[in-house]
């Protein structure tokens, strides 16, 4: 295509989103609606996603060591752990530095703990992570087999439920998105017919001239991405504003807590490129769409 015809295509798209003023509002109104409900339901999942993922790295596999055990049988402990293919990390948490934990997580209460810091009768542990969460059970199962393991801690019983859970809340959250995106599809693609039909007496003469269907396109292709993108404005501008403030709200009260939010800069950029992209696709998907019926003359 020569750039005077592009450029011509794009002349025509912007006169046309003129012309049709109160057709654009409608239908830049619905991609509008559209992706703002998308896009709270995006940031939403998205920081549900990040609580899951936070909860999830949390867990870790607490191997007590038999009393009994010397620092050579340690070690040779330590060995056999690393080698499982799943784990990630191995460090280890002597009875003292325990004890040490256990009397500062309780508070004023754990000072009574205080008494058993000459004959301390806490084991010795390695903590234990696993490149996959999920393979935390598998691979405390198999530690529990190996001699000088003495109990093995992972949160049994509900480890299971909480990854189960948390599998099922993301699988209804992407279904939730998926299903708003194809509704969101069907509603633009039915106001941008609207549009196109109010304008199908144009399209046949330009068909009937010779205008093949290409150069017919151009200008619909380009008016749907003008209105994806001009949805796709209001949409950004609110979520920016209200996730800066909710974020300035929340991200105090979780000091110190190992539940965060997903930090304002970069996600909101992240989605904001998101929803234009979005805009862009269903405006241009909505057109084709829409005039494919229309050029058959």
């Amino acid at each position: 295509m020569k750039i005077r015809t592009f450029n011509r295509h794009i002349r025509e798209s912007v006169k046309s989103l003129g012309r049709n003023g109160w057709m654009t509002f409608a239908s830049a109104s619905a991609v509008t609606v559209t992706l703002l409900l998308v896009g709270v339901f995006f940031v939403i999942m998205m920081n549900l996603n990040k609580v899951a993922t936070t909860i999830e790295e949390d867990v870790e596999i607490r191997v007590h060591i038999d009393v009994a055990a010397t620092e050579q049988d340690q070690n040779l402990l330590k060995e056999k752990i690393e080698r499982i293919v799943q784990v990630k990390s191995v460090t280890y948490s002597s009875k003292e530095q325990e004890l040490e934990n256990l009397i500062a997580s309780l508070g004023e209460e754990g000072e009574a703990f205080k008494m058993f810091e000459q004959d301390n009768p806490l084991n010795d542990v390695f903590v234990i992570k696993t490149k996959d969460p999920l393979d935390t059970m598998k691979v405390a199962k198999q530690i529990e087999k190996f001699e000088y393991a003495s109990k093995v801690k992972y949160g049994q019983g509900q480890i299971e439920k909480l990854f189960e859970f948390l599998k099922v809340s993301r699988n209804v959250g992407i279904a939730l998105v998926v299903g708003l995106l194809f509704t969101a599809m069907f509603l633009i693609s039915n106001t941008i017919k609207i549009t196109i039909f109010s304008r199908r007496r144009e399209i046949e003469i330009m068909k009937l001239v010779g205008a093949t269907s290409w150069f017919i396109r151009w200008p619909f292709f380009l008016e749907g991405l003008w209105l994806g993108l001009l949805g796709a404005i209001l949409p950004i501008a609110l979520i920016a504003t209200v996730y800066n403030y909710a974020f300035d709200f929340i991200q105090p009260k979780l000091e110190g807590h190992f539940i965060q939010v997903l930090e304002f800069n970069p996600f909101i950029y992240q989605v904001s490129g998101i929803l234009i992209l979005m805009g862009a696709f269903i405006g241009i998907w909505g057109s084709m769409m829409s005039i494919r019926k229309f050029l058959k003359v």
